[in-house]
């Protein structure tokens, strides 16, 4: 795949974090954190089968083949999204994700770095470290 296509997806990847966070926050901020996930879940969850269950013809084989711990991605979406609407519908769109982006970082070095969960290893080089700490400088001038 072409590196501006991977671009481009990522690029929507993040509009969609940033427009979604505003959303849930929204629907956090009138109903509540469990509703805000529920819809997430619900609607994303319906629409997900349906375009599953045509892609692969309704076969579902290839699932028994994951390692058991791969099933916590659910788990964790719904972790994402209702720390994602809590701290957006408080804090705001841009303090909300900054603060879900810097613990992302610095988790997924931890996991580049140890190789958990099946992850290449990829050590976490003095390089890496200077551009976490500058995200960190940078998300504290946003706080402030």
């Amino acid at each position: 795949m072409a590196v501006w296509v991977i671009v481009l997806v990522a690029a929507a990847g993040g509009a969609a974090v940033a427009l979604q966070a505003q959303l849930v926050g929204l629907v956090d901020t009138r109903l509540g954190t469990l509703e805000a996930i529920f819809l997430t879940y619900g609607i994303g969850g319906v629409l997900a089968a349906v375009l599953m269950m045509i892609a692969r013809g309704g076969n579902l084989a290839e699932w028994r083949e994951l390692p058991s711990y791969a099933y916590l991605a659910g788990a964790f979406g719904l972790v994402i999204i209702g720390a994602i609407s809590t701290s957006v519908a408080l804090l705001g769109v841009i303090r909300g994700l900054l603060l879900v982006t810097l613990a992302q970082f610095i988790v997924s070095a931890l996991i580049d770095q140890f190789g958990w969960f099946g992850a290449d290893v990829q050590p976490v080089t003095l390089q890496k470290v200077a551009g976490v700490a500058l995200l960190l400088a940078g998300g504290w001038l946003v706080l402030r």
